[in-house]
């Protein structure tokens, strides 16, 4: 193994505009593989945007909706991915061959092999599947990588089953951040709108609160977590600026084994973060050694059910976890 160096992109897509955001792809992966990055890895939906899927109809999700592998997003992530020689990965929205509709990432590796990851814990809308695969792949860096989408990196259970399958780095593409959530202790919240409008004249208060706990505060409540625990990298990338009724933060970062952060920007616009990845880091981490003395055989709890699971839209959107749309 090689080190390499990762690009991780935060951006703001446009409603149900492929082209546009599209093109926006484009240029940002060109720009990072012109500073020398060999992975490049986008936000969740990017393609689409994300949080307006929610309020629309079936027909119209179909509309947006596009075949991996033949699709034009997937086309187009495999044109960059053999012109600049990285393998770069974005969000869709996409049409299975049964007729399902999945919240899925590509990842489409120099030579154009395409790889496809569907979110575990889907809740942007009753008509959109959740997956119920783990993704992890061998790359031509000698690295192996996983793929989790938004919420599946909350669960704890998610990223360590990522990590058992082989994942030295994890792509975590997002739209976090700015959440409407009601729980009345100071725990993400609205990012009110003025502030990204203005953020041109007064990009002290817009950063202040992306900084704050409406992003990169509730992140590090977690986020870095994930990598230490488990030992891996990660790459977090999210959509940043209008999203609905609510703004994205950003806060593109990378993270190291021991869950430093390598990279970040709390920049109230589209940006790249870059790191060198170092595999020695994987070496004797703590989240390693956590692996090495587990002990299964007391884990059984882990898969039984205690009878308070709900499905993933129910939990979203209960009053006392979220306020009424």
């Amino acid at each position: 193994m090689k080190p390499i160096r990762v690009a991780s992109v935060q951006m703001e897509s446009q409603p149900s505009d492929p082209e546009a955001n599209g093109s926006k792809v484009r240029l940002l992966a060109e720009l990072a593989a012109g500073k020398g990055a060999q992975v490049v890895v986008f936000p969740e939906l990017c393609t689409t945007g994300y949080w307006h899927l929610l309020a629309l109809a079936e027909p119209d999700l179909r509309a947006l909706a596009e075949p991996v592998g033949d699709g034009p997003s997937s086309r187009l992530l495999v044109e960059l991915a053999k012109r600049h020689g990285v393998t770069v990965g974005a969000g869709l929205l996409e049409a299975a061959p049964d007729g399902a509709l999945y919240n899925t990432y590509v990842v489409a590796l120099p030579d154009g092999t395409i790889h496809r990851h569907r979110k575990i814990h889907s809740f942007e809308s009753d008509f959109i599947r959740s997956g119920s695969e783990f993704t992890v792949f061998e790359t031509p860096y000698g690295w192996t990588f996983g793929v989790l989408i938004c919420y599946d990196c909350n669960l704890v259970e998610n990223v360590r089953i990522a990590r058992l399958r082989g994942a030295q780095f994890l792509l975590a593409p997002h739209q976090t951040g700015g959440c409407d959530y009601k729980d009345n202790r100071n725990i993400m919240g609205l990012v009110p709108r003025e502030k990204w409008d203005n953020r041109r004249r007064d990009p002290a208060a817009i950063e202040a609160e992306f900084r704050g706990p409406k992003g990169r505060e509730w992140l590090l409540t977690w986020l870095p977590a994930r990598a230490h625990d488990n030992g891996l990298f990660i790459a977090f990338s999210n959509g940043v600026g209008v999203d609905g009724d609510e703004i994205r933060t950003g806060n593109a970062m990378i993270l190291d084994p021991y869950g430093r952060i390598l990279a970040e920007t709390w920049k109230a616009d589209d940006e790249i973060v870059i790191a060198d990845l170092d595999p020695a880091l994987l070496q004797g981490t703590l989240g390693d050694m956590f692996l090495r003395t587990r002990r299964p055989e007391l884990y059984g709890p882990l898969t039984e059910r205690t009878g308070l699971e709900v499905d993933v839209r129910k939990a979203r959107f209960a009053p006392e976890y979220h306020a009424k749309r």
